[in-house]
């Protein structure tokens, strides 16, 4: 479980650290990403929304496991998407619309999500 946890943060500091490198500029989606095509082809039933950017992914053990302590609302889905691949910020495949993204104490690649008095926790899922 440490090894994974390790992994993801690497992969989170490259994907800032390349996210950061192109002198100021900010873009949408950087090629370093793993788009929502990516994720659902690798499983077809994934749960996934994306924000700023990332695809997010729901039902991941080693996540499901921590605890986590729910920040500030930073968003929510508008837009729901379970036809296509073609993703934009605020739009999920399953959550419905409305469904509330909170980021989380201490953690910058997991959001949590509050949907019909459910709680979700979603890994950024980037390549690294």
């Amino acid at each position: 479980m440490l090894q994974k946890l390790f992994y993801v943060l690497i992969a989170l500091a490259l994907f800032t650290i390349n996210g950061c490198s192109n002198g100021g500029e900010t873009t949408g989606v950087s090629s370093d990403n793993i788009d929502a095509e990516e994720v659902l082809t690798l499983d077809p039933h994934a749960d996934i929304f994306q924000y700023d950017g990332v695809i997010y992914k729901t039902n991941i053990d080693w996540v499901e496991e921590l605890s986590l302590i729910k920040d500030v609302q930073i968003g929510e889905i508008k837009t729901r998407n379970d036809t296509n691949t073609d993703f934009k910020d605020e739009m999920a495949n399953k959550l419905p619309i409305g469904a509330k993204i909170f980021s989380v104490k201490g953690r910058g690649d997991i959001l949590i999500v509050e949907s019909e008095g459910e709680i979700l926790k979603y890994l950024a899922i980037v390549e690294g």
